[in-house]
């Protein structure tokens, strides 16, 4: 935790997940202020390079990142970060993820796939996280204890269903990873 220049504490929580999972959408969704987007539209470069399959209609790509604010209280604002998914920029989460207090990653029911190196990125570096299943348009073929088996979860992983372009959902997650903090053992 960080402090801004009005005295306020700041906090540092990363959107993170596949390509297309809905990361940028989250943070414009429940960010107070226009967020920051590095947003480029894909060219015929990225043929053979990015994987298209499930998200065929996309036609833009986060390059760096996407960035948001919430003004919890005069007290306390939080900062969110949105990673970018493509394995050719990953190597950016390194960066992005100094001084973050835990992350959310964000999982499509219909490419699970696509989140195992979100949660091995934070596992490995023992950050605290919670995921948070984005059903596009209301679909979602598996139970919730599928889903947990299919991205091998631990049992203490927060993990929410819901659609990450409802305000509400993306509070309720940052919420769940709120508590989920508040619930780790203290280091000392």
């Amino acid at each position: 935790m960080t402090t801004t220049q009005a005295g306020a504490a700041a906090v540092k929580i990363l959107i993170a997940g596949g390509f297309g999972v809905g990361k940028t959408t989250m943070v414009g969704a429940v960010s107070e202020v226009a967020p920051l987007r590095t947003e480029e539209y894909l060219t015929t470069a990225s043929v053979g390079v990015d994987d298209l399959a499930g998200v065929d209609q996309k036609d833009t790509t986060t390059v760096a990142l996407d960035f948001g604010r919430i003004t919890v209280s005069p007290e306390l604002v939080v900062y969110l970060f949105g990673t970018p998914g493509q394995e050719r920029f990953w190597f950016m989460w390194n960066d992005l993820v100094n001084g973050a207090l835990g992350g959310i990653v964000i999982a499509d029911t219909r490419r699970l796939e696509t989140s195992f190196a979100s949660i091995d990125f934070f596992e490995s570096r023992g950050i605290p996280f919670v995921v948070a299943i984005n059903c596009f348009h209301g679909v979602n073929t598996r139970s919730a204890a599928e889903i947990r088996a299919a991205l091998d979860l631990d049992p203490h992983v927060p993990m929410l269903v819901g659609d990450v372009r409802e305000r509400p959902f993306g509070r309720d997650a940052l919420l769940a990873l709120v508590d989920h903090l508040m619930a780790l053992p203290v280091a000392g």
